[in-house]
């Protein structure tokens, strides 16, 4: 039985726990005395306190996330009744800042703040030692430089590589300082050695990993580096593999360019985060970048290669008002990224963002995700419609169900926000929720606005939403348009299948989609 266990509650079953085997790997000579078990939320609390104490440990540490530090606060309080010695260490972003004000941190007995993945080794040898010393409830790590740490890529098993998610990165930090976001907190860009990552990229290859999701903050920031990476991908790609990285959407010089338009269409996924079109809320968020040139760069990604492109978008900055975010909803829409990630302000532990409270009125929910419920410029019922604009946008707009029918929800009308505002309000009117909708279900109520609210011809939107349903691989037309397709169009072979994650595959397609609504018209 292992004297320490190392574990967290993933938000899903297919996420898996990068820091955690970080902190294994840099065990060093008590790591035989360790072991890893990893959860997930949806798990009953109680039955992840007898999975833990079936093990018998004397330390547990646990990794909190804004999504799981309700239910781990759980399990945590649960333990303590059940083994008040069992020593309990708290690690993560969560933890890492306002420590005094949270329940979870009192419930345990010690809180290791920072990068832990030598630190977390010192303390459990402290406290395993015979005659061990008391060490303070908090304690803060020093900041460790790749040199000092092993890299944890061997602990991903089998089911991992075959099944989950696996987090890669060549890097740590960023150089910028977005106040809504913590790695904006005066930590700085350290690369990992590239001919050992490189080595360590090459054994995962080998042993059959196809898709690799890159968390460092700002890949292209070294040049260089960067390009290198994606040297090496490509001289080792394959049919299914997957790549993710995120970008920095103002910088996307010649020598980057070559290389990306050299990989196949759907193998490069770039997420960039814009957050925002306007100025003076960059300026409030501490946030520069070259519009002009990002649009450019987009430009080019959309017409000359076949990245797929992952956007964001902020709700709820301060001084954005729904006329702004509008605006640059409505920008982005015509730059073409496959999707649109329209996220929800969240007031992270620790990120100088507080610091518009006042100011701006800013009220955000006391518990996690700490998601912006109003402020002097969006009301709390503008933001409720919001949250529900982002929800079905997600299903609509990103999932790659609809692809070219997402666009006639705004044909004919100058702004597509606008346009899916309305939809959203009255798809919430006919469901009253924003979850549990069968797709099926989302095709008849999207068939049943386009013709009804929007008053477009039902023969076209019918043919525009039965391609799209092809594209994404289903061979049944929805019910809902099923008679009003030609015979010989409802026997429509099944699109090949495309060796990419589903969602990115259905986004593969040879024909702009921005063609596609001037065909439907209006009845």
């Amino acid at each position: 039985m292992p004297d320490i266990v190392l574990t967290t509650l993933n938000a899903k079953y297919i996420h898996t726990a990068f820091g955690l085997r970080y902190l294994f790997a840099n065990l060093g000579d008590i790591q035989s005395r360790a072991g890893l078990r990893e959860f997930d939320i949806n798990q009953r609390p109680l039955e992840i306190v007898e999975a833990l104490l079936a093990l018998e440990p004397q330390i547990i540490g646990f990794g909190v996330y804004i999504w799981n530090t309700t239910e781990t606060a759980e399990v945590i309080a649960t333990l303590k009744r059940l083994r008040p010695g069992l020593k309990i260490i708290l690690g993560g972003p969560e933890v890492s800042f306002e420590t005094d004000a949270q329940a979870i941190v009192q419930l345990a007995d010690h809180v290791i703040t920072g990068e832990a993945d030598l630190e977390f080794a010192s303390v459990c040898r402290q406290l395993l030692a015979p005659a061990a010393a008391p060490l303070p409830k908090i304690i803060t790590a020093r900041l460790p430089e790749f040199t000092q740490i092993l890299l944890p890529y061997d602990l991903y098993n089998e089911a991992d590589l075959a099944h989950r998610i696996v987090y890669v990165e060549a890097s740590r930090g960023c150089p910028f300082t977005c106040e809504f976001c913590l790695s904006s907190l005066d930590v700085p860009v350290r690369q990992v050695s590239l001919p050992k990552f490189l080595a360590e990229m090459q054994k995962l290859l080998d042993r059959g990993l196809k898709q690799f999701k890159f968390v460092d903050r700002t890949f292209n920031l070294n040049l260089a580096t960067s390009r290198a990476i994606l040297e090496f991908f490509l001289a080792r790609h394959q049919p299914g593999h997957f790549y993710h990285f995120e970008m920095i959407p103002d910088r996307l010089p010649a020598e980057l360019r070559e290389i990306i338009a050299r990989f196949p269409p759907g193998s490069l996924q770039f997420e960039v985060g814009i957050q925002t079109f306007n100025p003076e809320v960059g300026t409030h968020i501490s946030r520069r970048q070259n519009y002009d040139r990002m649009a450019d760069n987009f430009q080019f990604l959309r017409s000359q290669t076949g990245v797929h492109i992952h956007a964001d978008l902020i709700v709820g900055l301060p001084g954005e008002t729904l006329e702004s975010f509008a605006t640059g909803f409505n920008r982005l829409v015509t730059m073409g990224p496959q999707e649109i990630q329209v996220g929800i302000l969240k007031r992270l532990r620790g990120t100088p963002i507080s610091r518009h409270d006042q100011p701006f009125g800013m009220v955000y929910t006391p518990h996690p995700p700490y998601e912006i419920l109003e402020n002097s410029l969006l009301d709390f019922a503008t933001l409720q419609r919001l949250r529900r604009f982002a929800r079905y946008w997600d299903m609509v707009g990103n999932s790659g169900n609809f692809i070219r029918t997402t666009h006639l929800i705004w044909s004919g009308v100058p702004s597509a926000f606008h346009a899916f505002f309305k939809f959203s309000d009255w798809l919430y009117t006919r469901t009253g929720r924003t979850d549990s909708i069968a797709l099926a279900r989302l095709a008849e109520l999207v068939f049943e606005f386009l013709t009804a609210e929007q008053h477009l011809d039902p023969d076209a939107c019918a043919a525009t939403l039965w391609q799209d349903w092809q594209q994404a691989g289903r061979r049944d037309p929805p019910e809902c348009i099923r008679e009003r397709l030609a015979a010989e169009t409802a026997r429509h072979p099944r699109a090949s299948k495309i060796a990419l994650p589903k969602r990115q595959a259905r986004h593969v397609t040879g024909q702009p989609i921005e063609e596609v609504a001037a065909d439907v018209k209006m009845v």
